[in-house]
């Protein structure tokens, strides 16, 4: 299989488009001390990631009906609490990917 160079140029473009906002970020607060306020906001960032990520899982569409996904909720509740108690990403997928792995293997 060939790419030619339109292609090419544009998964470039493309693969600068999404690195630039997340890099550019960092290298301008790299050195630079962020105000109280900010650094605790910044903490319940995993938990919004958490919760943005999640919450379209929790629900299923029947017809007319929305109705709750229940292993997914089953997992979602210690993996919500574990996310509030450290704010900490890792740990709380962790929890997250435990919980419904030993769900599945009962249910």
């Amino acid at each position: 299989m060939s790419i030619s160079l339109p292609v090419l140029l544009l998964m470039l473009g493309c693969a600068l488009v999404t690195w630039v906002p997340r890099v550019v970020p960092f290298i301008l607060v790299r050195n630079i001390q962020l105000p109280d306020v900010v650094l605790r906001w910044l903490a319940y960032i995993p938990v919004c990631i958490l919760s943005a990520l999640v919450l379209e899982s929790l629900f299923e569409a029947e017809e007319k009906f929305v109705t709750f996904d229940w292993l997914n909720l089953l997992a979602f509740i210690p993996t919500l609490f574990v996310a509030i108690w450290t704010k900490s990403l890792s740990k709380t997928v962790i929890v997250g990917v435990v919980t419904m792995a030993i769900l599945r293997l009962l249910i």
